[in-house]
């Protein structure tokens, strides 16, 4: 396909089509007359060879090429955006702009609120915005990586893509403090019988599979989709949860838990910064990137 022949134009209609599925709506969104975006989806009709929106009654729908194509022109409308706001030069106490990384509430915790109180203190206008880590970044991580400015994940589960490292952390078990017949120390005999609390996320990550190939099949009571709620789910029960060890520091003054040492040399963790290749030479992402390992750089050592 020769992009020199296509109007780029075309993604901002084709996008608000697909999300409004009403020209007239659409038009709006954008600052188009009604006429202006019916030929606009009038050409995208013919690119496609499809109607991409089809009448139903008084309504149209996408049809099944609109929907593979709606997540797809989400996706490519953040990256050209992202791309026509490179800047050969940025000045973080003068600008004003966004920044999006993907964390689990672990890495928000632990390392993302030193980070945004740096930013705050240092660049007033710069916005941070933490989201959830999806479950589809093992197999789309591309595509996740393009529309958003990073990934804070540790080493392990993604790979293939440019990384900054930020932090070691280490895991261990949380009990509850009034457990009973439990000391300093799990074996390997207590991981087997007794129940567990588990992060719920499959891509997380090689202590699980640590445990699989010890031949340890926890029994898992509670699964949740966030790391800081472990310890209250583990807290006066007798659940033991697989936790990082910063974190379990961080929340046991919230929960009347206690640290136990894994019967077995757990695996390490390194925590990193991802980042889609598009945007290693953007000024203001190396600005990000610096910002991140400056202040990981002043964590003190697990």
């Amino acid at each position: 396909m020769n992009l020199a022949r296509l109007d780029l134009n075309l993604v901002v209609a084709l996008r608000a089509l697909l999300e409004e599925r009403n020209v007239t709506r659409a038009g709006q969104r954008v600052g188009l007359s009604q006429p202006a975006m019916s030929a606009a989806l009038a050409r995208l009709r013919r690119h496609f060879g499809d109607d991409l929106l089809a009448r139903a009654g008084a309504h149209y729908e996408l049809t099944a090429l609109g929907q593979v194509l709606l997540d797809r022109t989400s996706t490519a409308y953040d990256l050209l955006e992202r791309l026509f706001a490179s800047q050969a030069h940025f000045d973080p106490a003068k600008e004003s702009r966004e920044f999006r990384l993907m964390a689990s509430d672990y890495a928000v915790a632990v390392f993302g609120t030193e980070l945004a109180r740096v930013v705050h203190e240092e660049a007033p206008g710069i916005r941070l915005r933490f989201s959830q880590t999806p479950p589809t970044v093992v197999d789309d991580t591309a595509n996740l990586l393009s529309a958003a400015d990073g990934l804070l994940m540790p080493h392990g589960v993604i790979s293939d893509f440019p990384a900054t490292d930020l932090y070691g952390d280490r895991w261990v078990f949380i009990v509850s403090e009034d457990h009973p017949g439990l000391g300093d120390r799990l074996t390997r005999a207590d991981l087997a019988r007794l129940p567990w609390v588990t992060y719920q996320r499959t891509y997380d990550s090689p202590a699980v599979r640590q445990l699989g190939m010890l031949g340890i099949e926890p029994r898992v009571e509670v699964s949740v989709d966030s790391f800081q709620l472990l310890p209250l789910l583990v807290a006066g029960t007798r659940r033991i949860a697989l936790v990082q060890a910063r974190l379990a520091r961080l929340l046991a003054p919230l929960a009347a838990v206690r640290v136990v040492t894994p019967p077995y040399e757990a695996v390490p963790l390194r925590e990193a910064l991802w980042w889609h290749p598009v945007h290693t030479h953007d000024a203001a992402h190396i600005w990000l990137r610096e910002t991140a390992a400056r202040v990981a750089g002043h964590m003190t050592e697990n």
